[in-house]
């Protein structure tokens, strides 16, 4: 959430930022309510005041024997103009808050504008694997090799879905293990988060309320604030584990990490680009949290990029890394690099992993702040990482791993966990 205080000061700084994702921002609209807002705590100040001022002379006008009835009439006729007040201003804060929750992130002032056409390709690792032999996509190799059953998966779940079988599990356990073992070494804490979160989560993280239709609804719930979803990352827990808490300047950073499986309402559109894992209702992650000082969010923001990259590297793969533009940037962030994979068979590169800062925005939204040696309090800032997302890494290494024979060889990292160095 933007502090209305710096809308306040710079409303034109404010907007052009917004404008680089191409958001046109009611800022105006914001400001009027924020105006309307202290306008009724002033008035509402000054009816307190008086009938303070009145009350007090209660006791001199009962002394002196002379009428309080008037005096009386008048603290109701000031009660209920503030209680009156206190309606109003409730509405007006919870409408204010309501505008200043749906605004995104302001993107920092280094990210340009525009969309995925202004993204700034920033490394290469490796080179595009070169075949002498016709290639199969990733559905025909993990059906081949029997890794993946899509047909039931479908059967059991709807499109979208797949099964893992046999090797296909192991595969996709050995690949869990590798991030896990990597992060564990790497002093990152491990958590096993609930799958099904309330919507304080989602607003915290900064999903809701603009994005509520993009999740899996539990709607079992009476009221709606009793209703829960299922995550759709880890990120969505991660950031709020200390929501509402004042952290101690020496426990910063809190570096955490988690699996879960990750559950997306929009799996594509099932274009030819999309088939097999690409895109589904439900895949496997690891997600990587960071929670700052402020100072400590840009050196934390680089480990998180390069901890990712490190992974696909350790598995061989070759891949891009972008810098997105404002408006690729998702709500809730000020910055993010993309770690872009290689399909073969598709001849396009697919994210695997999005690191992102989103300074303290979801900090401001949960109330997760922290105590600095001078006493003061600030809010933290919040970053995440994929580390990674198995659903395209998979496809990836049975694509840019694959034989003429139609076997694929298992990544060092991997054979261990596996106990094959091809699998045939």
């Amino acid at each position: 959430m933007i502090d209305i205080n710096v809308i306040r000061n710079d409303k034109a700084a404010v907007k052009a930022a917004l404008e680089k994702r191409g958001y046109d921002a009611d800022l105006d609209g914001i400001l009027k309510l924020d105006e309307e807002r202290r306008a009724v705590i002033g008035r509402t100040e000054a009816l307190k005041a008086e009938k303070n001022k009145v009350s007090a002379d209660v006791p001199r006008l009962k002394k002196a024997g002379e009428n309080v009835e008037p005096v009386f009439a008048r603290m109701r006729e000031l009660g209920n103009e503030i209680s009156a007040n206190d309606e109003k201003l409730k509405a007006v804060e919870e409408k204010l808050r309501h505008e200043l929750l749906c605004l995104p992130n302001m993107p920092d002032p280094d990210v340009v504008a525009g969309g995925k056409e202004n993204n700034e390709i920033v490394k290469v690792f490796g080179k595009k694997p070169e075949f002498d032999f016709p290639i199969k996509n990733h559905v025909e190799l993990c059906e081949g090799l029997k890794l993946i059953d899509y047909e039931r998966g479908v059967k059991l779940a709807g499109n979208g879905s797949w099964l893992y079988t046999d090797r296909g599990a192991i595969i996709e356990w050995a690949l869990l293990n590798y991030f896990i073992k990597t992060h564990l070494k790497d002093g990152y804490k491990f958590i096993l988060p609930p799958h099904m979160l309330n919507y304080e989560c989602g607003l915290g993280a900064g999903q809701f309320p603009k994005f509520e239709d993009d999740v899996y609804r539990i709607e079992t719930a009476d009221d709606a604030a009793s209703r829960r979803f299922m995550l759709p990352t880890a990120e969505t827990a991660l950031v709020n584990i200390y929501r509402g808490e004042i952290l101690a300047s020496d426990e910063l950073p809190k570096k955490l990490f988690a699996y879960t499986p990750c559950y997306r309402k929009e799996a594509g559109s099932y274009r030819a680009e999309e088939r097999g894992m690409i895109r589904g209702h439900q895949f496997d992650k690891v997600e990587m949290v960071q929670v700052t000082k402020p100072e400590q969010s840009k050196a934390a923001f680089e480990e998180l990029v390069g901890k990712a990259c490190a992974l696909v590297e350790g598995l061989g793969l070759h891949y891009r890394l972008s810098k997105l533009a404002a408006g690729d940037c998702s709500a809730s962030m000020a910055r993010t690099y993309d770690i872009e994979v290689w399909i073969p068979s598709m001849g396009i590169y697919k994210e695997v992993s999005s690191v992102s800062n989103a300074n303290d925005y979801q900090a401001r939204r949960n109330m997760t702040r922290y105590r600095a040696a001078d006493g003061s309090i600030g809010y933290v800032h919040t970053l995440n990482g994929s580390g990674l997302a198995t659903s395209r890494i998979l496809p990836a290494i049975v694509e840019q791993f694959q034989q003429k024979d139609g076997s694929v060889k298992v990544p060092k990292v991997l054979q261990e966990f596996v106990g094959a160095e091809v699998i045939k």
